[in-house]
Formats: structure tokens, C-alpha cells, sequence
């Protein structure tokens, strides 16, 4: 008795000097990024390069815990460590066989020789039975399970049920079907002999055994066996997972200590939007990218996102998450400029504004292609992307205040060092990310605020936003879903193709950045294009390299992200207003409304026509007198008595003439004065000199160029230059300008001075080229 009592004594104490070597549960884990379903984006391994991801016994399909213990250890929750008839059978079949047949393991003594590794050796059984015996002194049955489960080998550098589920199946250990679990069961007694991606046959032989084996016991049944057994063993290649690397590592990095993130990216539609990035960016020149980003506005959850063309491409800067990268935004600002005008009270949807040379304290933008339209609408410049009337909005909203209310809805913008807001940013002279495009174009398919991006599962969701008003983001959407934003955009972007879809694009100076960003009620979706070092891409813009893009991955998507248009807003109704005085046509006097246009009102404002700059009044009606057998014009300081009538009409902002037809230019000019009336000194009119109306300019024979030396006669500061609606050069007052004509036909020279006077000559040209 008392040598018993010593013995138990020396036990304890020998327990307590050498304890078995206990994992804490975050000790060396990897970490594993899923999709919304649960399934592997990308994993991370430990320090040491081993793939493990813990789990909870709740997370493992029951079939694989039930499986696991009959075939492994079926009086696992009975034994205390050691199994003794599973020992005395282990010894009758090595005394029978000759060599070692069925070790008589338990899962406690499998778990200590995993927790220290030991040599195949009776003294080594021996040590691997006295830890069994000490981890289930210490640890509940649970705990001894869970540490099989989180670190029992599976080939590799694979450890634990989880991430060799990840790894062969591509689906967490709670998914797992009957063979699957059988597999997973025998995997670990020869995870090199039997790894599915390489010996599949032999994984499928051993699978089998499990499966026999839970049928002998009468735990599954023959239906139920046979089921499974016709289940083939197909692995994938044992490679780490990769979908949506970028983000996966940026979520990794915010939570470095969570062994398991659950994304909201749909791994489907990841899939498919990186093979479309990736076909697309094969087309484009070296060293060039692309990302794109698309968002449910359901819940503001980001379902794809790809941050580069190719992310192990080291040419590409793959490297670089060109969705979070800042970036020149070129034009994609423009609509919310427009947004913020109709909530303001400064323009309704058909507004005239004027797309014509214009300077705004020294800043002089053209457009893109370097033409001018004249007088236009306000949702027609916004489609067509027009830069001058977008620059006199801005000039009327303010810059600091448009910035300040992107800002606050959460648009961060970057402005140049030492740079305050200012009227070029609204063609692209700041800094933004594409994310935060995104952000903001979900406003205008939903209720014009802002949304944080969602993309984890379990974040909360974000309070709103006001970016623009619920009407003013719906009339803006209602434009851009209207037509392409420009006429080269056509053959890549066919509208019918894409309902309810309101889409922009932009291009940065110098060709650097491609942008396509559009909403429906649905989703947001955003693409850009270029080089992430910032060089030039010549030639590539929104509408040719970003656009076709964004269209085929919107065609793409499931029905349930297309949905229609979303209703129009109570604060928004139909209207029909008058040019050029921009007022409903009930509240125009009929001769007063020269053009009549079809648009939308906003909280029953109807804004008048802004004054382009130059001009020190808006359009308004002017009213005077003239004689009324003459018809010519009267005022105080005529001699004779005349028989006074009062005539009025609507005047035309002077930049707008140029583009007018003769009608109308005729109707915006006041008669001639009766000769007892003195002529007020209003200065002389503006002439074109070196070139007359109707003059035909011929090259000689075989010149493919011609130049014209012309000058303005009675200019007013600096004069601008178009020729047929193109823009053509600057002069000072009395200075000539050398025109190149290139090509032969009718022709239209324009000058504009300062005051916004003009004068135009229309001409022939002929270039005998041959």
C-alpha cells in the first residue's frame, strides 16, 4: 500500500516537473480571409509557413467529428488517455503479424505525439501514453479534440481539419459531405502517401476503408456507404488560395489577431470580374493596370474588388490596390457639381448654359476635344462632358464649398500641396480613390447621401451622409442614363444594352487615368485605367479603355443586382422652359421663347439663365421704343415727333450668338436709330480683317496646308479664336493669328474679345492636293 502511495506520489511530482507542452489557442495561427459564403479568398500563414486555421467544434461538419471519433477512437469519451483493449489488440496483431499491424493509439496520445514528436520506438509509445495520460489530467475532452482538430497533419504544410478543407476542398470544415469528411478522417495517418492532389487513387482506397468501416459499425447505412463511395476524390492543386489578394491583406493587416475574417465579396463574382480585369488589361500597353470595384447599395456591401490587372506582375505593379490609390479623377466630379447647382437653386435640368471661350480670372479651359458647342443644356453638358460649363458652375457654386460638401460626405479629396480649392479641380486637379468615386456614385442611385463601404460581414452599417438632395441625384442619374457622355463612346457603349445604368467617365491631364464609374439602384460600379507610376498612357481615355469595361462587367451581373430605375422623387416634376430666359413656358411671353425644351424642375425652382463671364447680365427681356411707321429705334434725344411704339425681345447672351441661327441673332438686335436720334457712344463694332464674308481661299496646286493671317478690328482686350467651333488660338488687340486650314469646304471663323463682343466670317476653302 504505502509502495502505492509513493508511486502516486513520484507520478505527481514527475507530472508537475515535466507538464506536456500545452499550445496556447492563438499560439503560431494562421489566418484565412472568406467570402460572404464561407468560402477561401486568400490564407496567411504563421511565422512558420504552416497553413492552420483553429476551430471551434461547431464549426466542423458533425459527420466528420462522428467519423473521425469511430474510426479513430470509438471509447474516446470513456478512456482516460490510453485505450487498454485497443492496446492488448494492437499487441495480438503485432505477435500475429510480426510487425506492427494497428498502433492501439487514442486521439489523446495522437494529440501528444503531435503536440512532441517522438521516435517509432516502445520507449517512445511509452513517453506518447504517459502524455495522453497528462493532457487528459489538464484539458476536458473538448479541448483534447479541438487541438486535433486545429493541428493534426494533412500533408504539406497543411495542419488542422480547417485549412485542409480550405486547401483540397476549397470550403470550410462545417461544409464537408460524407466522403468528404471519410477522406479528411484517414488523411492524417500518411498525409504524404495519400495527399489527394497528388495520389488521388490511393486517397480514394483509404476513403473507402473509412467508409466500409462506418458501415461495419452500423453507423451509416449500405444506401448511405454506397452514396458516398461514388464520390470522387477530386483535390485541388494544394495551393493557397488567391482571390481578392489585395483586399484580403489589407483586412489582414486591420485585424491581425483574427484567425478568420469573413468578407462581404461574392467569391462568384470575384471570380469572374478578375478574369475580365485581367482579359482587358491584355489589350493595354505595357506597365498599365486596371482595377475595378463594384458595391450593392442594399447594404453598402463591396462584392468584388479588384485592386490590380495581375497581381504577381511585377511590370504592372501589381503590387499597387489602385482602388484605394489617389488618383487625378479627371471629369467623374462633374456630377455632383451638377447635383449640388440644382439643390442650390443655380440651374434647372435644361438650364442654358453656354459652351464657348470664356475667361474666368485668367483660367481659360477647353474641352477635351477642343471644340464648342455654344449654347447647351444643362443635362446635355453634363452627358457630353463639357468643361466650360462646368467651370462657370463652379465659379457660381464656389470652389471651397463644393470641396467642403464632397469632403463631408466622406469623398476625401487631395488637393496639391499648398493648394486651396480652386475652379480646374473640377476638371481633375485633385486627388481621389476609386473606392471613394464608388461611395459617392452610389448616392445618385439611391437617395443622393453617402454610405461608408461595407467590407466585412460583421460591420455595422454606416449612418448616412447628404451629399445632394434625393431630386437633384435622381435628375442628375436620370441624365447621365440617358445618353453616353461622348459621341466616340457610341460603338463601345451601346445604352439599350444597359438600362437604368447612369453612368460618367473621366480622363486625367496627359492621359494618365482612365475612369468609367456608373450606379443603378442596385449596385455602384467602378473601373479605372492606367499606369500606377503615374506615366502617361497617350491615347487612352474614359470613354474607349475604361468604358467597355464597366459595360461588360454590368452585362454580366446577376439579374437580381440590375434593377430598375428607381421611382422618381416627389420634389421632382416635369417642366417645359423657354431659351434663352430659361423660365416654365406658361410664365414666357410667346415671342420670348425662342426654343422650347422638355426637362425637370426641382422643389418648383426654376432658376434663370446664368450670365456667362464677361457679361455683367443674365438674358432678360429688353424693352424699347421705336417709331412706329419707320421701325426704327427712338430715344430721348431724337428731335422729331415720332408715333411711339413699345417693342420688346429676349436677349441671347453675346457669347452665344456665334452658334445662333441668322434668325435669332437678328431678334436679339436692336434697330437701327431714326436719324434725329444721336448715337450713344457704345464703341465700335468688332471686325474680322484679312478675310470677308463669302470669300473662297485657294491653295496652290499640291498644298495639303493653307495659312490664314487674320486679325480683330476694334477688339476689347484679348481675342479668342475658333474655327469651326474648334478652337483655334489667342490674340491680342490688333495682333494677326496664323490659322492652319487643313481641309477644304464651307468654313466659320469666330472671334470673341474680352467683352464677349464677336464677329464671324463664313468662307470656302479649297486644297488642290493633287
Amino acid at each position: 500500500m504505502l509502495a502505492l502511495a509513493v508511486s502516486l506520489l513520484l507520478l505527481a511530482l514527475l507530472d508537475g516537473l515535466f507538464p506536456p507542452s500545452i499550445p496556447a489557442p492563438d499560439a503560431g495561427q494562421a489566418a484565412v480571409v472568406l467570402d460572404r459564403h464561407g468560402e477561401p479568398l486568400r490564407a496567411f500563414p504563421d511565422h512558420d509557413g504552416v497553413w492552420r486555421y483553429p476551430v471551434d467544434l461547431q464549426q466542423v461538419a458533425p459527420v466528420y467529428l462522428d467519423t473521425l471519433i469511430h474510426y479513430e477512437d470509438q471509447r474516446f469519451h470513456q478512456h482516460l488517455g490510453i485505450d487498454p483493449l485497443a492496446l492488448l489488440r494492437a499487441v495480438g496483431l503485432w505477435i500475429r503479424h510480426g510487425r506492427p499491424v494497428s498502433g492501439g493509439s487514442t486521439l489523446s496520445m495522437q494529440v501528444a505525439r503531435i503536440l512532441e514528436p517522438h521516435d517509432r520506438t516502445i520507449l517512445g509509445k511509452v513517453r506518447q501514453m504517459l502524455r495522453a495520460l497528462q493532457l487528459e489530467r489538464r484539458l476536458s475532452k473538448q479541448q483534447i479534440l479541438k487541438l486535433y482538430l486545429d493541428r493534426a497533419p494533412f500533408g504539406g504544410t497543411i495542419e488542422g481539419v480547417q485549412a485542409a478543407s480550405f486547401a483540397y476542398l476549397g470550403k470550410p470544415a462545417s461544409r464537408l459531405s460524407d466522403a468528404e469528411a471519410a477522406l479528411l478522417t484517414v488523411l492524417p495517418q500518411a498525409p504524404s502517401r495519400l495527399r489527394p492532389d497528388r495520389w488521388p487513387e490511393r486517397a480514394r482506397q483509404a476513403r473507402d476503408k473509412v467508409i466500409e468501416r462506418m458501415q461495419t459499425l452500423g453507423v451509416w447505412t449500405a444506401e448511405r456507404a454506397a452514396a458516398a463511395r461514388q464520390e470522387p476524390v477530386v483535390a485541388r492543386q494544394l495551393d493557397p488560395p488567391s482571390l481578392a489578394p489585395l483586399l484580403a491583406q489589407r483586412l489582414r493587416g486591420q485585424a491581425p489577431l483574427e484567425p478568420v475574417i469573413q468578407s462581404t465579396i461574392d467569391g462568384e463574382l470575384q471570380r469572374r470580374l478578375e478574369a475580365q480585369v485581367a482579359a482587358w488589361s491584355r489589350r493595354l500597353p505595357p506597365a498599365s493596370s486596371a482595377a475595378a470595384l463594384l458595391v450593392s447599395l442594399e447594404r453598402q456591401e463591396v462584392l468584388a474588388y479588384v485592386g490590380t490587372a495581375a497581381f504577381a506582375d511585377r511590370e504592372r505593379a501589381g503590387f499597387i490596390d489602385m482602388v484605394q490609390a489617389k488618383r487625378s479623377p479627371g471629369s467623374t466630379l462633374k456630377p455632383f457639381l451638377y447635383g449640388m447647382a440644382l439643390d442650390q437653386g443655380v440651374i434647372h435640368s435644361r438650364s442654358l448654359l453656354i459652351d464657348a471661350p470664356q475667361d474666368f480670372d485668367g483660367y481659360r479651359p477647353l474641352n477635351f476635344d477642343q471644340r464648342f458647342r455654344g449654347p447647351v443644356d444643362a443635362s446635355a453638358a453634363l452627358q457630353q462632358s463639357l468643361n466650360v460649363p462646368a467651370v462657370a458652375l463652379l465659379q457660381a457654386l464656389g470652389p471651397a464649398r463644393f470641396a467642403a460638401q464632397l469632403q463631408g460626405a466622406g469623398l476625401r479629396l487631395r488637393m496639391p500641396r499648398g493648394s486651396a480649392p480652386h475652379l480646374a479641380m473640377i476638371l481633375g486637379a485633385t486627388e481621389v480613390s476609386l473606392a471613394d468615386l464608388v461611395m459617392a456614385y452610389g448616392s445618385l442611385g439611391s437617395d443622393g447621401h453617402t454610405r461608408a463601404l461595407r467590407y466585412r460581414l460583421d460591420s455595422p452599417a454606416s449612418l448616412p451622409n447628404p451629399l445632394i438632395s434625393d431630386g437633384a441625384s435622381w435628375i442628375v442619374a436620370d441624365a447621365l442614363a440617358s445618353t453616353p457622355d461622348m459621341e466616340e463612346a457610341r460603338s463601345y457603349f451601346n445604352r439599350a444594352h444597359l438600362p437604368d445604368f447612369a453612368v460618367k467617365t473621366g480622363t486625367s491631364y496627359g492621359f494618365r487615368d482612365a475612369w468609367a464609374v456608373g450606379s443603378s439602384s442596385g449596385v455602384a460600379l467602378g473601373v479605372w485605367v492606367g499606369r500606377p507610376d503615374g506615366t502617361p498612357m497617350p491615347g487612352h481615355y474614359g470613354a474607349i479603355s475604361a468604358l467597355p469595361l464597366l459595360r461588360q462587367i454590368f452585362e454580366g451581373l446577376p439579374a437580381e443586382l440590375r434593377r430598375p430605375a428607381r421611382p422618381r422623387p416627389a420634389t421632382v416634376a416635369a417642366a417645359e422652359f423657354c431659351w434663352p430666359l430659361g423660365r416654365l413656358r406658361q410664365d414666357t411671353e410667346a415671342e420670348h421663347c425662342r426654343m422650347r425644351l422638355q426637362g425637370w424642375s426641382l422643389n418648383r425652382q426654376v432658376p434663370p439663365t446664368l450670365a456667362p463671364a464677361g457679361e455683367s447680365q443674365p438674358p432678360q427681356v429688353v424693352r424699347i421704343q421705336i417709331d412706329a411707321h419707320s421701325r426704327r429705334r427712338i430715344n430721348a434725344s431724337c428731335t422729331a415727333v415720332h408715333d411711339v411704339e413699345t417693342i420688346s425681345y429676349a436677349s441671347w447672351p453675346l457669347l452665344a450668338l456665334p452658334w445662333l441661327s441668322r434668325a435669332d441673332r437678328e431678334a436679339n438686335i436692336a434697330p437701327a436709330l431714326a436719324d434725329d436720334c444721336a448715337q450713344p457712344d457704345a464703341g465700335g463694332n468688332l471686325q474680322i480683317i484679312g478675310l470677308r464674308e463669302g470669300d473662297l481661299v485657294e491653295a496652290a496646286r499640291g498644298t495639303a496646308t493653307l495659312e490664314l493671317a487674320v486679325h480683330a478690328l476694334g477688339a476689347s482686350g484679348r481675342v479668342r479664336w475658333l474655327l469651326n467651333g474648334q478652337w483655334a488660338g489667342e490674340s491680342d488687340p490688333g495682333q494677326a493669328l496664323q490659322i492652319g486650314l487643313t481641309d477644304s469646304g464651307p468654313a466659320l471663323l469666330v472671334a470673341i474679345d474680352s467683352e464677349n463682343r464677336h464677329a464671324q466670317v463664313d468662307f470656302e476653302v479649297s486644297l488642290n492636293t493633287n
